[in-house]
């Protein structure tokens, strides 16, 4: 009888002991189990917190860029809305609502300078004020930009304040490609204004090249100029008051009788690359272990 019930202990014992293990085992895993999801949140929760940050900080970016322009007018908070760069059009906006901006200061400052306006802008009569018969001034091409009743008028005046203000100096003297044949239509104008007519104008067959000094386009010019001194000393003054850069490197001249010089220079003109926006992106990966 008493072997019946230490054999009986034993074995409730022996029981005993195995739900505890099976317990034991069972917490280790699902421990496990938690520690592997709460690990696996924790680099989700981290990475999505890491993609969300970069975007607020794109998005900051970008609206910055904006309003440092003067593309659109300022958002209502702290950056645009989807629905305000949708709405968002350039020809509607008042300068006044833009102070401060790239575009503000480059139209009332830059635009109005008055030693870039006097430059005569010859073969544009959108230029012309129909009105007084003379050059639109300034303060007219800002008049009408700030009158503009309708989108189109709106665009048309920002447009007259680029061909016909002092903004149109820039590409005039710097432009932003290759173009040959208007370097040498502005050639034969400098020589049509020096009274003397060239036998051919020709584009150079030399590629264009790097100007090692200012790191600019370079395109090689170049011209022959047979008359008396007086005549070929006014091409050359005409040549060097250009609004466009033109750096005669060599010149080669001869007299051939008479008070009359046979001229032959080589020179080299400048032009930019046309620059671009592109787009870069960045790629962000979850480290799995």
């Amino acid at each position: 009888m008493a072997k019946d019930v230490a054999v009986g202990k034993l074995a409730k014992i022996s029981q005993a002991q195995q739900n505890m293990l099976l317990a034991v085992l069972l917490a280790s895993l699902f421990l496990g189990v938690a520690i592997s999801l709460v690990s696996y949140f924790i680099k989700q929760i981290s990475f999505n917190t890491e993609i969300i940050m970069e975007e607020e900080k794109q998005i900051v970016k970008y609206s910055e860029v904006i309003k440092n322009i003067g593309v659109c007018k300022p958002p209502k908070g702290s950056v645009y809305s989807n629905k305000e760069l949708e709405e968002c059009n350039p020809d509607t906006i008042e300068l006044s609502e833009i102070q401060g901006s790239l575009r503000d200061n480059i139209l009332t400052n830059l635009a109005s300078n008055q030693a870039l306006n006097s430059v005569p802008k010859e073969d544009n009569s959108e230029c012309v004020n129909s009105t007084t018969g003379k050059n639109f001034t300034y303060d007219e091409l800002m008049e009408n930009y700030n009158n503009a009743s309708s989108t189109d008028d709106r665009k048309a005046a920002s447009q007259r304040i680029r061909s016909c203000s002092a903004l149109r100096i820039i590409p005039d003297a710097l432009p932003a490609f290759k173009n040959q044949e208007a370097l040498l239509a502005s050639l034969n104008k400098l020589f049509n204004i020096s009274n003397w007519e060239p036998e051919s104008i020709s584009p150079s067959e030399e590629a264009p090249t790097i100007d090692e000094e200012t790191g600019t386009n370079a395109i090689s010019v170049m011209w022959n100029i047979e008359a008396d001194s007086q005549k070929t000393m006014t091409v050359l003054t005409n040549i060097e008051r250009s609004i466009r850069e033109y750096n005669i490197g060599t010149v080669n001249i001869e007299w051939s009788g008479s008070n009359s010089l046979n001229l032959n220079a080589q020179a080299t003109a400048y032009y930019m690359d046309e620059s671009g926006i592109s787009e870069s992106t960045k790629t962000f990966r979850l480290e799995e272990e």
